[in-house]
């Protein structure tokens, strides 16, 4: 009995002396968990910088196209407007404006005949140019979100993987020792739940994210979209000899 109680105690100073700390977890990991724990938290950190990049990214493309409806739809001249924005435009919807109007002006300087085929070419071509930029424009404002998407599918599964690593090293460890004691057991269960953890901490808010942004860049390519169609009836209008 005095023996058993002895053992236990040793044993419990034993765990006691493990480190289980996160920096003592990694370097105690294989090779393969350590390579599955540094990927997760690479990872993490670009899903962070992506995060904040695009949040404020659209608070600015938001601003700056409000900015450019209040100075369209001011009653001001559009030719003017376009000198003022220039060859190098600010923001998509502004770069949409001005796909349209070189096209128009285009137009102008070959000279038009007037007729309705004339016309009718003349505001199929400016559509086209508009959704054409609407489409680039939204590529650039996209870019980097198929890697939130990828992160938030795929790293717990990456995590799991690196979990079973460590499990498998365990059941070495105790097959080597002949020993079931928590000291053979419990640093490699403990490094193996480490990956998980890693992989359910950078794959949330990479989800969480990509739902959130993703809505938001919908709601931001509808405004292009409108902003589009009510600028092909202001030309419309004119091509007509309407206000």
């Amino acid at each position: 009995m005095e023996n058993t109680v002895i053992d236990a105690v040793a044993l419990g100073g034993s765990v006691a002396e493990l480190d289980f700390s996160v920096w003592g977890l990694f370097l105690r990991a294989d090779i393969v968990v350590k390579v599955v724990i540094i990927g997760l938290l690479v990872a993490s950190i670009w899903c962070w910088a992506i995060i904040f990049e695009k949040y404020f990214g659209l608070r600015r493309l938001n601003k700056r196209a409000g900015d450019f409806e209040n100075a369209f739809w001011s009653g001001g001249s559009l030719d003017t407007l376009y000198d003022n924005v220039g060859n190098y435009p600010q923001d998509p919807m502004s770069a949409v404006f001005l796909a349209a109007m070189k096209e128009w002006r285009r137009a102008l300087a070959k000279g038009m005949d007037g007729s309705d085929t004339s016309r009718i070419g003349l505001g199929d071509r400016i559509d086209r140019v508009m959704q054409i930029t609407v489409t680039r424009e939204m590529d650039r404002a996209e870019r980097y979100m198929t890697f939130l998407a990828s992160t938030g599918s795929t790293a717990p599964f990456i995590g799991l993987f690196g979990t079973v690593w460590g499990i498998m090293n365990s059941f070495q460890s105790i097959a080597l020792s002949k020993n079931t004691s928590l000291v053979v057991v419990a640093p490699g269960i403990a490094e193996a739940l480490f990956a998980t953890a890693l992989g359910l901490l950078a794959a949330i808010p990479a989800v969480v994210a990509y739902n959130k942004l993703s809505k938001e860049l919908d709601r931001y390519a509808g405004r292009l979209d409108s902003f589009a169609g009510e600028f092909a009836a202001i030309v419309s209008r004119q091509m007509e000899g309407g206000e």
